[in-house]
């Protein structure tokens, strides 16, 4: 994916600051940003300052054609550069443009249906003026679909990822005129070079053994292999699901969801020491430290009457919680689904402003658009997930 690398004109952005009202002020320092960037995309292209000689010169620039392009903060005028050869195109916007198509194309989709509140009415015209046709929902969606639905579906066979991260989120679908309950299960995958990949999602009815499975199988079916450790909450359907599809590999339990479930069940009074003494549990990296930890913190609590579940089910889950310590090296960042997490939370973030999908495809559309962008901005990262 292309990296490109320039110097934000801070000064000019400062001054748009300072001397635009506010609803004009963010779509203005974006117009400033995008024509910096496609501006220095020009001089990596050309390979040549302005003015300047030099025998590596591929082209000479050759002026500017204005372009409106949508944004969620409104309809920017920009200024795109040309080349002299013709053959110079902005790339830049590539990941931008179809994460805002997939926003706006359901909301397009909802304001169509009759069934958008007044807020999404007000997006829709203050993206795209007060008349939308049908046409052009239909041609924002046949540009996203295939998109989605190919990269929803390419092959894993190339890369083994030995570990697997997992979980779900759920929606508001508008089906037969209800409003239902949607699942979407996702997963990341963690390959031996300690890169993080998107590599599947798939909305079903809900979570249960067998959804999970059916996603599993999804993942096997497009190449999955080498897996060695999955990490993922305690949901019973998930875990059994796991069990049955990944009978080679350890199940991780997620320590921040194991240590609330624990601190749940103690009373909120005089309870300090037992908390400390668990959290410092899981400070430890070496499984028989920890264990040892936890078998001298139950002998000092077990026989207290508002600590006996807490410590069942410590002691029941502890052995599921430190597999991350036994598969090899030992990497930190597979005790948790924190990363996952994140992702879910930029996720949300962007479905909070649709709220109720108008329907299944809308939802696939959109969550689609937003974790291929995450996707690819991974890809290009030089830093590693984990260090191996």
């Amino acid at each position: 994916m292309t990296q490109v690398h320039f110097t934000l004109n801070n000064e000019e952005v400062q001054n748009i600051i300072e001397h635009s009202v506010k609803d004009d002020a963010a779509k203005n320092i974006l117009t400033t940003v995008f024509n910096q960037l496609m501006e220095n995309q020009r001089t990596e292209y050309i390979q040549a300052d302005n003015y300047e000689q030099s025998e590596s010169r591929q082209s000479q620039r050759n002026g500017y054609y204005e372009r409106t392009f949508t944004t969620r903060v409104g309809t920017l005028d920009l200024k795109v550069p040309r080349t002299r050869d013709g053959k110079f195109s902005p790339t830049i916007f590539e990941r931008y443009q179809r994460n805002e198509k997939a926003l706006l194309a359901s909301m397009l989709e909802m304001y169509i249906s009759g069934v958008s509140t007044r807020k999404v009415s007000n997006i829709v015209e203050e993206l795209c003026g007060k008349s939308v046709s049908k046409s052009f929902v239909s041609s924002l969606t046949e540009q996203l679909d295939p998109v989605v639905n190919d990269w929803q579906s390419r092959s894993l066979t190339e890369t083994n990822y030995p570990y697997l991260m997992t979980d779900v989120l759920y929606l508001k679908v508008r089906e037969n005129h209800r409003v239902l309950s949607k699942s979407c299960h996702i997963a990341i995958g963690i390959t031996n070079d300690g890169d993080r990949e998107v590599i599947g999602f798939m909305i079903q009815n809900e979570e249960s053994v067998h959804t999970w499975s059916t996603f599993f199988e999804y993942l096997k079916q497009r190449g999955l292999q080498g897996t060695e450790l999955i990490i993922s909450d305690a949901h019973k359907g998930l875990v059994s699901a796991i069990r049955q599809s990944f009978t080679n590999a350890s199940w991780q339990r997620c320590q921040v969801h194991f240590l609330r479930n624990i601190l749940t069940t103690v009373p909120k009074k005089n309870s300090k020491p037992f908390r400390e003494a668990v959290k410092a549990i899981f400070k430890f990296t070496d499984i028989d430290r920890a264990r040892e930890a936890k078998n001298r913190l139950i002998a000092d609590f077990i026989d207290q009457s508002g600590y006996i579940k807490a410590c069942d089910i410590l002691d029941n889950g502890f052995e599921d919680a430190f597999q991350y310590t036994v598969i090899g090296s030992i990497h930190n960042r597979l005790k948790s689904t924190n990363l996952l997490e994140r992702l879910n939370q930029e996720v949300r973030r962007r479905e909070k402003i649709i709220r109720i999908f108008p329907n299944r495809a809308s939802a696939n559309r959109l969550i689609g658009s937003l974790l291929m962008d995450t996707h690819e901005e991974w890809l290009g990262s030089t830093r590693k997930y984990i260090k191996v």
